[in-house]
């Protein structure tokens, strides 16, 4: 039986933008200021069903930083939202045993798969289900658990309050993470002799663009596209606190990265700034690791500074917020 290609929330738009094209398929149901981790209410109280009888409807909330507490936040953050295909191992506290890999995507736009052998595919950029991305993620994983091997976990509603990522994984859900080329992983040796089974892993690979982590800095990715090249970087610090970094530097003149790499925005992700660069086509990602260490150098430095930010550095800091594009 063949799969279809799961819809890619990493697409960039527009001729060579660095905007992701939303999905066809609704990915979020929650409403609010990106930034802000305080709780806000969707759904309250209880609803009154056709006869009268009062249904108890379980309560919404949106949290702004949903992998707030996760040792390597950041990387849970590219993942969702900038890198196509990528795998990394979760370690379970209460299953230590149990092999689980976080992927960006799976087929069809599957929650979770569980292979024959038992091991777990959870896919970071699944459809969520609340306001609580943390809260949906750990939904899926303890469904998938309860799964036989060789099923999958399909698509569902609204989870009932429960644990989050937080609570379920060890090593605080620190992130090793394997950028692939391919979504060839998805198959096992020896792979299904299935014309249609190729046919939609072609598809799914030819939707990739070109991405390569730059070791540099945690959470920084190189990608291609048609006419161009970008560098993304997800921050760890908070949003004001990135955003009052960056604008230290660009008052500074210290923003660019190296000769060529030309600072064009950012995107607003969970709770945390993701600041954008334009790049020549041409160099190989490589030749951005010094260029990115030096700027990570730099920010760090402006990070630490306690004073207040001067007359130039809030004019900075107001061009560079009429910059940012939320995509949640």
């Amino acid at each position: 039986m063949g799969f279809a290609a799961a819809t890619p929330r990493w697409r960039l738009g527009g001729r060579g933008s660095s905007a992701p094209r939303r999905p066809s398929t609704p990915h979020s149901g929650g409403t609010g200021v990106v930034g802000s981790s305080r709780p806000r209410c969707r759904q309250r109280g209880v609803v009154v069903g056709k006869r009268g009888r009062r249904e108890k409807k379980t309560r919404d909330v949106f949290v702004g930083r949903p992998f707030e507490g996760l040792a390597t936040e950041a990387e849970w953050v590219a993942l969702r939202e900038l890198v196509p295909a990528a795998t990394a191992p979760l370690a379970l506290a209460d299953h230590p045993d149990r092999p689980v890999v976080l992927t960006t995507v799976l087929p069809m736009a599957l929650p979770a798969l569980v292979k024959p052998d038992g091991r777990i595919f959870l896919s970071v950029q699944m459809p969520a289900r609340s306001g609580d991305l943390s809260r949906d993620l750990a939904a899926v994983l303890e469904d998938a658990l309860r799964v036989e091997p060789g099923n999958y976990v399909g698509a569902a509603g609204l989870p009932e309050p429960g644990p989050r990522l937080q609570d379920l994984l060890a090593d605080d859900g620190r992130l090793d993470v394997t950028v692939h080329a391919t979504f060839d992983y998805w198959l096992d040796d020896p792979r299904p002799d299935d014309p249609e089974v190729s046919a939609s892993l072609e598809q799914a690979n030819s939707s990739i663009l070109p991405t390569v982590a730059v070791p540099s800095a945690p959470a920084a990715y190189w990608c291609q596209v048609t006419e161009k090249a970008h560098l993304r970087w997800v921050l760890p610090e908070p949003e004001d606190t990135a955003l009052d970094a960056l604008a230290r530097l660009q008052a500074a003149g210290d923003l660019a990265l190296g000769s060529t790499g030309r600072y064009v925005g950012a995107f607003r992700a969970h709770g945390l700034l993701a600041p954008v660069w334009d790049l020549p086509r041409d160099p190989e990602p490589a030749e951005y690791e010094q260029p990115l260490a030096d700027l990570a150098k730099r920010y760090a430095d402006a990070v630490a500074v306690t004073e207040p930010l001067n007359a130039a550095e809030r004019r900075a800091r107001d061009g560079l917020r009429g910059r940012q594009l939320t995509l949640r």
